[in-house]
């Protein structure tokens, strides 16, 4: 290799600007004040990491006999997140297409509705659960409706900006024609939306499996609720069996899904 190709692979310097100076002066001082303000203290953490050890030392020997009673707790998480995922996919999809600019040329409606889709979004899922536990009471419909609503507000973001960056010419082929906006979502939008669609939709499964269990832990049903009890009983092996449990279901359906969004987008 020439001196003349090697000088032509080397990066090209770049200075350290004031502005990233500041940045990090104020990073450093953000994190200072923030540890002073929340009082974080990790000699503390270290000084009582041998009550830690002990308790993952017994969930470390999960309760084998426990798996009968936690199986059945898992397949209600998993049909809560399944149901969630299906009713939140569909409003999602209706409501993606009402806020796609490209599909909505009024926008003030498309302003309107994206409002009302941020406002959703920054509820988080914890709270969505506290509220309908107080509404409709402890127990999997609570849940589900928390996670149907979490997975609007996930899926709706990603397919709306999805939709926005189709190629326009199956679009315009439509109208050319004299096809009215239904024929153009049914011919034009749908079958380069659909992949995306279904994938965004396992996105939001594999969360709402994992999210589900942490709902249950406040009242919401779910193995999170038996997870809560076994851990205010005391009963870590108990616990170590039901960690166990989820993470392998967990592993199996982020795979599975993983590979299935793998072979949607080719």
């Amino acid at each position: 290799m020439s001196a003349t190709d090697r000088d032509m692979l080397k990066l090209p310097k770049k200075k350290f600007k004031m502005w990233n100076w500041v940045w990090v002066i104020l990073m450093v001082l953000g994190l200072v004040l923030s540890v002073n303000n929340t009082q974080t203290s990790l000699p503390e953490f270290f000084a009582n990491f041998d009550q830690f050890a002990e308790i993952f030392v017994q969930m470390a020997q999960p309760d084998w006999s426990y798996a009968g009673t936690a199986i059945p707790y898992l397949v209600e998480t998993i049909k809560m997140a399944i149901i969630s995922t299906v009713i939140g996919s569909l409003l999602a999809f209706v409501y993606s297409l009402l806020i796609a600019r490209n599909i909505v040329h009024n926008r003030a409606i498309t302003g309107v509705l994206r409002f009302i889709m941020n406002i959703i979004r920054t509820i988080p899922d914890l709270l969505l659960a506290s509220i309908f536990v107080a509404v409709v009471g402890i127990g999997p419909v609570a849940g589900i409706l928390a996670l149907t609503v979490f997975t609007f507000g996930v899926v709706v973001k990603l397919l709306y900006e999805a939709i926005e960056t189709i190629d326009p010419g199956p679009s315009e082929a439509i109208k050319a024609v004299g096809g009215n906006g239904m024929n153009n979502i049914m011919f034009a939008v749908m079958p380069q939306i659909l992949p995306y669609f279904i994938s965004y939709a396992l996105y939001a499964f594999e969360i709402n499996v994992r999210a589900s269990t942490i709902l249950g832990y406040i009242g919401a049903g779910g193995i999170g609720l038996q997870l809560k009890n076994t851990l205010d009983m005391f009963n870590y092996n108990q616990t170590g069996m039901i960690i166990l449990v989820v993470f392998l279901v967990v592993l199996v359906i982020d795979f599975v899904s993983t590979k299935a969004r793998e072979a949607l987008m080719r």
